[in-house]
């Protein structure tokens, strides 16, 4: 039995159906079970869908059970309240590991960060690169990943930067000068390194950088969304220190804000990886990002955008996301 937390999330939702493809016995964990049913509802009849709390160590016990391979992927790119990167992103991490090692489970499948580290100036790579740090020294079968920006239907990156351009008629704003560079990975090469590591034992002990193909710029990538869109605009650069302010008040107004102060930080922050483990050690080829692989994007619209952000999930917002999981 394998168990992924965070299973109704972008990466999990599609791991969870690779695995429901290869016939392997699957336990969901997740915070909302109506999500998860929302997000998993054509594999649904095949999987175990729990609901646990990484932050409540006694939701956790009972999901151990019966299991021999755990893969963590809970973790939030953005606080908000007592969801603080602290309390989920690595004390949760903490809760998960101890619960396995209870349980007797011996192989643990970690989702870090690519340039997280323990003492990194960002909160949210610093909690990812404390969660690993505690993992690697768990004494269990470990294997972690750390991919670069992941893009792909559901991504929290490349198509915030499209639904932004479609409000945004005219003039785009592009954060900072536009050359930090980025390696963006298609997520569904990221659940394929994931896949491949389970069985592989020489993958035990260590960590993994996934890119793309290609390195680009922030700026090249809005660019190829634009083309992707079909659309053009005027691209005005506009300094990190002007943005934080309008950026820290849609944090505190909006339910969902499309940017957040530690997003700012990390479009600032290189992003790319040393050695490509999808190439040189799964031998995978990485699919690009490219316009016609976000041909997806056309079918956002304004007004599904706005409920996304005021927290209002339409049910065209519903109906799509079940298109795109």
């Amino acid at each position: 039995m394998i168990l992924v937390t965070g299973a109704s999330g972008y990466v999990g939702n599609n791991l969870v159906r690779r695995f429901v493809r290869d016939g392997l016995p699957v336990r969901a964990m997740v915070g909302s079970v109506e999500k998860a049913m929302l997000r998993l509802k054509d594999v649904e009849p095949q999987i175990e869908i729990v609901k646990g709390d990484v932050t409540r160590p006694e939701t956790l016990n009972e999901w151990m059970q019966g299991v021999d391979t755990v893969i963590h992927l809970v973790a939030i790119p953005m606080e908000k309240g007592k969801r603080t990167y602290e309390a989920i992103n690595y004390q949760g991490t903490v809760n998960v590991v101890e619960a396995a090692k209870r349980a007797g489970v011996r192989r643990f499948i970690n989702m870090c960060q690519n340039g997280a580290t323990a003492d990194h100036f960002s909160p949210f790579l610093r909690s990812k690169g404390r969660a690993q740090a505690y993992v690697a020294a768990s004494g269990l079968d470990w294997t972690a990943v750390r991919p670069s920006v992941i893009w792909g239907p559901q991504d929290e990156f490349a198509n915030v930067q499209a639904r932004l351009i479609q409000m945004t008629p005219f003039v785009f704003p592009v954060v900072g000068d536009g050359k930090t560079p980025f390696q963006p990975v298609y997520v569904g090469d990221v659940v394929e390194a994931i896949v491949r590591s389970i069985s592989d034992p020489s993958t035990i002990g260590h960590e993994y950088e996934l890119g793309g193909p290609e390195v680009l710029t922030y700026e090249q990538i809005v660019d190829r969304v634009l083309k992707a869109l079909g659309t053009s605009r005027l691209k005005v650069k506009v300094p990190v220190v002007v943005l934080r302010p309008l950026v820290a008040l849609m944090q505190t107004v909006l339910p969902n804000p499309p940017v957040s102060t530690t997003l700012l930080d990390l479009l600032a922050d290189r992003n790319v990886v040393n050695d490509n483990a999808l190439v040189s050690k799964f031998e995978i080829e990485p699919k690009p990002f490219t316009p016609e692989n976000l041909a997806y994007m056309r079918n956002f619209r304004v007004g599904t955008t706005l409920g996304k952000f005021f927290g209002r999930a339409t049910e065209e917002d519903k109906v799509r996301q079940r298109a795109m999981a």
